[in-house]
């Protein structure tokens, strides 16, 4: 009995160490990002993309509760510019405020996560004239503190499908 206690401790052990070393190995820093070409040009886009309700018109994070409290404050379409939201479990209770804007360029936002769990995150939607039409890029940054950084292994192919759909939302409102 005594050597299954043993072995039983040995396994627990190299566990524990795969999972620290995986930690340390993923780090904490996390960066995503998507884009997609929209036949309009960069003046039209920019509008769906200017301020918290303009960007809400495409959010993919909008449908995860259909029945979210919003409430917006600043300036829309300044710096300061403040949407919150409280929501189903799904949702969760967070805070997006514009901190950069650069006309038919660059909208920056920081994102406050509140509910499930706290984390702060940078998001910039980036416009790229091509011809007639506009590249955009959305970007999304984050640190993850130990463990939760491990969740970096998974949130890939969950950022790929919020982003594509939300792109996609932003392209047809576009080229209207």
């Amino acid at each position: 009995m005594k050597k299954f206690f043993k072995i039983l401790l040995f396994f627990f052990i190299v566990i524990f160490l795969v999972i620290v070393i995986a930690m340390i190995a993923v780090g904490k820093k996390y960066h995503f990002e998507k884009s997609i070409v929209i036949n309009a040009p960069v003046e039209k886009v920019w509008q769906n993309v200017n301020s918290m309700k303009a960007v809400n018109s495409w959010s993919p994070f909008m449908d995860y509760d259909k029945n979210m409290k919003q409430t917006y404050s600043g300036v829309s379409g300044q710096i300061g510019d403040t949407y919150h939201w409280s929501g189903n479990e799904q949702a969760g209770e967070g805070e997006e405020k514009i901190t950069a804007l650069e006309p038919n360029k660059k909208s920056s936002i920081n994102i406050r996560f509140i509910k499930p769990f706290e984390a702060n995150a940078d998001a910039d939607v980036l416009l790229e004239p091509q011809g007639n039409a506009t590249k955009v890029t959305w970007t999304f940054d984050t640190e993850m503190n130990y463990p939760m950084n491990l969740m970096k292994l998974t949130m890939d192919s969950q950022m790929d499908k919020d982003f594509g759909k939300g792109l996609q939302k932003l392209k047809e409102i576009s080229e209207k």
